[in-house]
């Protein structure tokens, strides 16, 4: 395991977090629920655009034993498609910046790949795009599965093992009003 640790922070820097260790994986994904939740955030006042230039929605993903919250944790709120989503994505509610998204039962989280600024990794993957609407080819070498892929899912299977398959919680974050 490496010991490095990258901090990243909202737009306005009151809400930070340090990241751990090596990404489980870095993902552009397609579905329709990441990319609908990125244009929603669009709505907000000054919230940055998280669609990437292809229609997709960049993540790197960490291990939840390795995310330490530094400040701002009161700041962040919930936000969901639909009150039954398994999924909910976070923003710092001081400055509306998406933050990461969380799956109910995951045991890593979803950071949104812009957070990194320049030291964003390289994105691994494209995942989902058989949910991307019909247009172009993508037009580079990066791998691309229309769900997700086995690759994708031994890495999140080993990062779990690894952790002894624990799956650790969150502190409670308040709802977006």
């Amino acid at each position: 395991m490496t010991t490095d640790e990258t901090t990243i922070s909202c737009r306005c820097g009151k809400a930070r977090m340090s990241v751990r260790g090596t990404p489980i994986v870095t993902a552009a994904c397609h579905c329709t629920s990441c990319r609908t939740a990125a244009e929603g955030f669009l709505a907000l006042p000054g919230a940055p655009q998280v669609l990437n230039d292809d229609g997709g929605v960049d993540f790197v993903l960490h291990r939840k034993d390795r995310v330490t919250f530094l400040s701002g944790y009161d700041l962040l709120r919930g936000h969901r498609l639909t009150p039954t989503s398994s999924t909910r994505r976070i923003l710092a509610g001081c400055c509306d910046t998406p933050m990461f998204l969380e799956f109910e039962k995951g045991h890593w989280l979803s950071v949104y790949r812009d957070r990194f600024g320049a030291a964003a990794p390289a994105i691994d993957m494209r995942v989902m795009t058989g949910d991307r609407p019909q247009g172009s080819d993508f037009g580079d070498a990066i791998p691309s599965y229309r769900t997700h892929c086995p690759k994708f899912m031994w890495r999140l299977l080993t990062a779990w093992a690894a952790m002894g398959f624990r799956v650790p919680r969150l502190a409670p974050i308040e709802a977006a009003a």
